[in-house]
């Protein structure tokens, strides 16, 4: 029995690691969280157990301690649970507390890294977080509101690291961490860039500065990226022809993967609703 805390990546699911997808094909229990793409839970085994835990903001959410105990119930149950995350499991988003609390019960388990939508959702939109001549280093910092990070970090002093700096979970306190920035020493002109949904068919990026930062329609879940390489704009996922359209294949499983491949490739998101069995 082990319990495998998996990064997924920030949403498309060819981000998935190798060993993610080792790990979910021989899963009995896959615990998924809201960022998870529904698709990677085709991955797991037809009998595999799916169980949505997802955080959603201001609404109806899973306490992490339940979560906790769910995955410690499940591991001593002698299964394969596969913990399915969003991004990294140890980069906000509480796989440290998951690890402790299987480790005190214990609990077999293993951690699987994901990529970080610090550095892959800023790549699908075209912003290097490091670029030669603009940016030598990159500071990932949480705008979360619980706690309130707009307070409870030295924004001042993130400002006079230098470099760029990527915001995750900072849509609600936005405003606030520009304020600060700004305080402490960022040009007001800065460019900056809001990634919502990215890596995903319904990717929208918002390119402003970081004066109007707090003034700009910008919708959770979302990357903020701020510094001089946000004034880049090196696009090419949002080019994709099909990108934003929704396209249901019909065929049967067995001939449905490689229409369902193409259609990602071209930036649509395809979902697979056999309507014929071949046997």
């Amino acid at each position: 029995m082990t319990v495998y805390l998996v990064g997924a990546g920030p949403g498309d699911p060819g981000l998935l690691t190798v060993r993610g997808a080792e790990v979910l094909a021989r899963a009995d229990v896959v615990v998924y969280d809201r960022l998870s793409v529904a698709s990677l839970l085709d991955l797991a085994p037809p009998h595999a157990e799916r169980i949505s835990v997802g955080k959603t903001p201001r609404g109806p959410s899973t306490s992490q301690d339940d979560i906790n105990a769910l995955l410690v119930e499940k591991g001593k149950a002698g299964l394969e649970v596969v913990r399915l995350k969003g991004g990294d499991p140890f980069v906000f988003a509480r796989g440290g507390e998951e690890a402790q609390a299987l480790a005190d019960a214990g609990v077999p388990f293993e951690v699987v890294p994901g990529v970080t939508s610090a550095v892959a959702v800023p790549a699908y939109a075209g912003v290097p977080v490091t670029h030669r001549g603009l940016s030598t280093s990159f500071t990932v910092v949480t705008g979360h509101e619980d706690p309130w990070a707009a307070t409870e970090t030295d924004w001042e002093a993130v400002a006079r690291v230098g470099g760029t700096i990527v915001v995750l979970m900072g849509v609600a306190t936005r405003g606030a961490i520009a304020k600060r920035l700004v305080a402490g020493g960022l040009d007001p002109a800065t460019p900056a860039t809001a990634v919502r949904w990215g890596t995903r068919p319904d990717q929208a990026t918002v390119r402003t500065t970081l004066a109007d930062l707090g003034a700009v329609d910008i919708e959770a879940p979302a990357t903020i990226v701020i510094g001089a390489v946000a004034g880049l704009d090196l696009r090419w996922f949002e080019d994709r022809p099909l990108l934003g359209r929704r396209v249901v294949v019909t065929r049967a499983r067995e001939q449905a993967s490689e229409r369902v491949t193409r259609l990602r490739q071209l930036g649509a998101e395809s979902i697979a609703l056999p309507a014929i069995t071949i046997a």
